[in-house]
């Protein structure tokens, strides 16, 4: 019978997996039912493979058979030649599996250890879907932005991580955060890798508060809800763009994982990406129309008012500051802007940055930039138009 559901198959680097929550999570021990029910949300599980040497995890091997898991036993020998041999026998394995049952259409990974990039390259080469899954602490940065999508373990929904290591978490709504798996250089994908380098500004908003601080953050740390909002809104803008046709849910949702695999709504508290939507939408920073498929709605950027006003609102400071006898330059700037507004904010209108909010004004012919050698800061003046 012809479906359109993911056919999932999945591979356990079992060794890497045990011993990075062992040594990451405060002991807890690795079950693998988190993952399985993670995977439940994006389609069927069909093959279930795990590799090890097996003598070392007698317990582990009695709860993945009771979830149907095909234990390979990899011979004991010493040191790296075994974890070695571990590898190169997945990673045959799942090449054969790709040549030979192309009804397979997704392969996980569970995995922090980067020697299994190549074998993610090849398998999307193959057109696969891949996704990966570690332990945030000890999963190689190689690793996440290859697959298409990344999970950490840790954040998954029924792994509770002992409070002493949770103490790491940081940013967002939610409760999520961590830790990863053994064998690479710790750290997760880029904190900015969701935002392209073109709507990162230069240090220009330097005097203006912590909302231009968002990139401090520690890399692996969930990003804030107002960086999620300027990367949405970003996606949003590329897509309208570049499609024909309406920007689905769906849509920003599959551009924001090529932009980032390890993004997660529930990194921040939403139960799904339609409620992040919905939060956004009541802020304004998108809209959100009914779509042609129920669940799916159509997305677009704010068409009128909230931008405009905002326009407005700087071509009116700088105007004041001018008449004042003031050059208006755009260190402190944003400052003036808020004792006239206290709640404005870019980030409300899709840009990461002061400057770059200045600099739309300007292309819409609300004020002009220049550059000034001797102050080494930017003068704003109003349009006369």
């Amino acid at each position: 019978m012809e479906t359109d559901e993911e056919r999932i198959a999945l591979f356990l680097d079992y060794e890497n997996l045990a011993i990075g929550t062992r040594e990451h999570l405060r002991g807890i021990p690795f079950t693998l039912r988190p993952v399985l029910d993670a995977l439940a949300e994006r389609g069927r599980v069909i093959a279930r493979k795990a590799y090890a040497d097996w003598s070392y995890f007698d317990e582990d091997r009695r709860m993945l058979t009771r979830s149907h898991v095909e234990l390979i036993e990899i011979p004991q020998r010493m040191g790296a030649s075994r974890k070695n041999a571990a590898d190169i026998k997945l990673s045959v394995d799942a090449l054969e599996m790709a040549f030979e049952r192309d009804y397979v259409t997704t392969f996980v990974i569970c995995t922090g250890d980067s020697d299994f990039t190549p074998l993610v390259h090849k398998l999307r080469e193959l057109n696969k879907r891949v996704i990966g899954v570690g332990i945030r602490d000890s999963t190689s940065a190689l690793l996440p932005p290859a697959c298409d999508e990344f999970l950490f373990y840790d954040t998954l929904e029924g792994v509770d991580v002992p409070v002493a290591s949770a103490a790491r978490r940081r940013g967002g709504r939610g409760r999520r955060g961590g830790a990863s798996a053994a064998g690479d250089a710790a750290v997760a994908a880029p904190v900015d890798a969701m935002v392209p380098p073109a709507a990162v500004d230069s240090g220009a908003d330097g005097a203006d508060g912590a909302d231009d601080t968002a990139d401090d953050a520690a890399p692996g740390a969930p990003r804030s809800v107002d960086d999620v909002a300027v990367a949405i809104a970003q996606t949003v803008a590329g897509l309208e763009r570049t499609s024909n046709g309406a920007v689905l849910a769906s849509s920003v949702k599959r551009a924001l994982l090529r932009k980032d695999p390890t993004f997660s709504e529930a990194d921040h508290g939403f139960r799904a990406f339609g409620e992040l939507l919905r939060h956004l939408a009541d802020g304004n920073v998108i809209e959100l129309t009914e779509g042609s498929a129920k669940g799916d709605p159509e997305v677009s950027l704010p068409s009128h008012g909230g931008e405009v006003d905002a326009f407005t609102l700087l071509r009116t400071v700088v105007t004041e500051l001018q008449s004042g006898g003031d050059a208006p330059v755009l260190s402190g700037l944003k400052n003036r802007v808020r004792k006239v507004q206290p709640d404005f904010s870019e980030k409300r209108y899709g840009y990461r940055g002061f400057l770059q909010f200045v600099r739309a004004a300007e292309t819409q012919g609300y004020v002009s930039l220049e550059w000034d050698d001797e102050l080494e800061d930017y003068v704003v003046s109003a349009s006369t138009a």
